[in-house]
This record gives structure tokens, sequence and C-alpha cells, in this order.
């Protein structure tokens, strides 16, 4: 919305000639910046609580770079970049470096994850947990907690804490039992999220993994496994998708 129409919308608020609810109704429907290859959607966290994240595969390094600087111009102190490749991150960290009004460009390559901006401070009720089955299910947990981290969580990782060995997740009691949420990142039969499930009185987000041999499928073992789980309180998100484990959280974290 440009500026203009922003202040006659709020000093029709303010004068009574439209309702404080009509004026949100006009803000959520507010349109997008098309610049060919993609809409941007500058009112998504008006309408959901959190901006748009860019899905970085499938995408060229140019377009991100575009994309970036439409979100920083009109305003977004941080941008989250899902799934973006270490050499396409080399690019837009080159490409935004001499933006005065953007800030530093971070890339963890384990999650293939970047960050345009600095991470907030934590505001949630509590500490999000994400817990995994094993070391070669950090990835998917690393997205799962910087996402978390970037939406404004503050997060304990439990890695490597599996069913195999069950006394390394008893060790960690007490963080799950005083967990506001947790997620439950495993591969193999995903039996991890069904134990962390009847030890916890917080929601638990299943996060099955590709990690595992011939007959796991690529993950859709672990899947259905934890949709079949007997343990109370397990929601189940798709395979390897750590994102919108991390997103979930947030948003279950940030609501009384």
């Amino acid at each position: 919305m440009e500026e203009m129409r922003l202040k006659e919308l709020l000093n029709c608020v303010a004068e009574g000639k439209v309702s404080v609810e009509e004026a949100e109704l006009q803000l959520k429907k507010e349109p997008f910046e098309d610049l060919g290859f993609a809409k941007l959607d500058y009112h998504r966290s008006i309408r959901q609580g959190v901006p748009e994240v860019i899905y970085g595969a499938g995408k060229t390094p140019e377009q991100i770079v575009e994309i970036v600087r439409g979100f920083i111009q009109k305003g977004q102190k941080n941008v989250l970049i899902t799934r973006i490749s270490e050499e396409a991150a080399v690019y837009v960290e080159e490409g935004l470096r001499h933006a005065d009004d953007i800030g530093v460009f971070q890339y963890d390559k384990m999650s293939r994850i970047g960050i345009v901006g600095d991470i907030p401070h934590p505001d949630g009720i509590g500490k999000i947990v994400v817990a995994t089955g094993g070391t070669s299910d950090m990835p998917v947990a690393e997205e799962a907690a910087l996402t978390a981290e970037v939406l404004g969580n503050e997060v304990v990782r439990l890695y490597d804490v599996g069913v195999a060995g069950l006394h390394r997740l008893l060790a960690h009691a007490e963080e799950l039992m005083s967990a506001q949420v947790i997620i439950a990142i495993a591969g193999m039969e995903g039996a991890l999220a069904s134990v962390i499930g009847g030890l916890a009185d917080c929601p638990v987000i299943a996060v099955p993994t590709s990690v595992g041999y011939g007959a796991s499928f690529g993950g859709v073992s672990a899947l259905l496994s934890m949709l079949n789980s007997c343990a109370s309180g397990v929601s189940v998100v798709n395979i390897d998708n750590g994102f919108g484990a991390g997103y979930l959280a947030s948003m279950i974290n940030h609501k009384l």
C-alpha cells in the first residue's frame, strides 16, 4: 500500500469513518508486486504474522537477489531463504554486498539456509526443543532450528538421542519436560517421535527423514510409523520438511 493511501486509511479510522475491522481487512487484501518471475507478497506478515520466506531451490541466484531487495526495500528486517545451494549463496552474498540498506548475509551449509539481516531476540512463550534420532538427521534438524530462531524462538538442540541408545534421550528428560513444543526428527523406523510423545506434555511435531536403508523407501517407512504413533499429541509433517516443522513450532510458541 502506498504511503499516501495508508495515511488516508489511518485518518479515516481515527475519524471514525472506517472501522478498525474494515481497515484491517483492506490491509490484508493488499496487492503484491509482480517482478515477472515472482509476485512478492509484502503483506503476508499482516495476514499470517510472518513475512514471506524464499524457497531457494529452482530459483536462479539473480532471481533470489531481486526478491531479497524487494522485501528489504519494503522495510522487512530480515529474509529467510531455504534450500539454497552453496554456489547460489556465494552469488547472493556478492550481489547484496554493496547494498547499504541490506544487512549481513549468513549461510549455513548444513541446512542450506540463507539469512539476510540479524536473527531477532527470542520473544516466544518458552523453548523449542529440536531432537534427532541420529547425527545424519542434522541437516533437517538445523533447517528446523534456524527457521525457528529467525522467527524469534529460543531453540534447544538435542542431537543423536535416538532409540538405539535410549539412555541418551532420558538424560535430557528435564529439557523435554520443560519445552513449549518439541520437534522430533528421525529416519529409519521413526520411533523417536512416539518415545518423546510419551514423555512430554507439550505438542510434538514429528519430521520423518529420508535417512535409512532400502526398505525405508526414502523416508516413507518413518513417515508411516510417525503417522501411526500411539502417543497422543504427535503431529507429522512431510519427509525432510524441517522448515515446515520450525514454522509450525514457532506458531505454537507464540500463541497463549
